[in-house]
Order: structure tokens, then sequence, then C-alpha cells
């Protein structure tokens, strides 16, 4: 299977690149794992909601740019689904079974996702409530993914 993440933004703080990487690592005994980042817009602290919707749109079109034609798409939105990390693992291979073979999460930037992008989606993921740090998902959805691949291996995995 082909997982691609799609996020925008770059990755600054060193603790969080090493994190991508040693999960990159991991992930490489059980799919093809390729990290896209597209150019995040300015967003001024005092942003009116024309602003912010502007600022999503562009995010999008470089989005929509990089998600393949052929992938299932996952975004990642806080009113999206929650669900346990067994039922994310359940959802993987499902997908994989019903001849899926590639996913693309995608990682909005830091005022969310377009429109266009959220009507691309054809799943949306919640990792609950909590506003997150856009850098910090990145590790915590590849730690998700990869905790996936270790329970559909009938692997041990922290629970």
């Amino acid at each position: 299977m082909k997982i691609t993440v799609l996020t925008v933004g770059k990755l600054k703080e060193s603790y969080l690149k090493d994190a991508v990487k040693e999960y990159a690592k991991r992930l490489g005994k059980y799919c093809r794992l390729e990290m896209e980042e597209v150019a995040d817009e300015k967003a001024p602290e005092h942003l009116s909601p024309a602003g912010e919707k502007g600022i999503r749109s562009k995010e999008g079109e470089r989005l929509l740019k990089k998600i393949p034609e052929n992938a299932f798409v996952i975004t990642l939105e806080i009113e999206g689904e929650e669900i346990s990390s067994v039922k994310l693992a359940q959802k993987i291979e499902s997908l994989g079974i019903s001849g899926i073979s590639h996913l693309a999460f995608v990682i909005g930037g830091s005022i969310g996702l377009g429109e266009e992008v959220l009507q691309r989606s054809d799943y949306a993921l919640s990792f609950g409530r909590l506003t997150y740090p856009h850098q910090l998902m990145r590790v915590m959805l590849l730690e998700q993914i990869y905790r996936s691949f270790r329970i559909i291996n009938k692997e041990p995995y922290h629970k």
C-alpha cells in the first residue's frame, strides 16, 4: 500500500523532523510512504473571516495539485469522525482489501482546510476536539498509521 501524507507548511523544529524521520523509517516495513509539503500563507493575528477563507483557498489549491487522482483521501478535521486506533487499523485494512492501494492523508495549515479540499475528501478523521499544532499532527498521524499496521499484522503495540 502507498501512503501519502500531504501537509501545509514546513517542519521547523528538529525534534519534530527527527520524529517524522523515525516513523517514516518504521513504516518502510509496511508501506511506501511519501511526504508532501505545500507552502503556507502568512496569517496575521487578527484576520477577517473572508481573509481566513482566502488563505484556506490558496493553501487548498496547492494541496489539490498534490493529491493523487486515484488516492482515497482522508482529511484530518476537528469535526471528523473520532475513532480508536483499532478502528483506524480496521479502516485501513478494509480499504486495502477492497482494492484501494493508495491512501492520501491531508493535514491543513494553522487555520484549517479549504472547502475545495473538504469536498475532495473521502473520509474525515478527527483526533478529538482539542486543537493541536498542525506540525505536531504529522508526528501523531504517522504514529497512528504505524500503530495501525502493527495491529493489522497482529504485532504487539502499546495499548
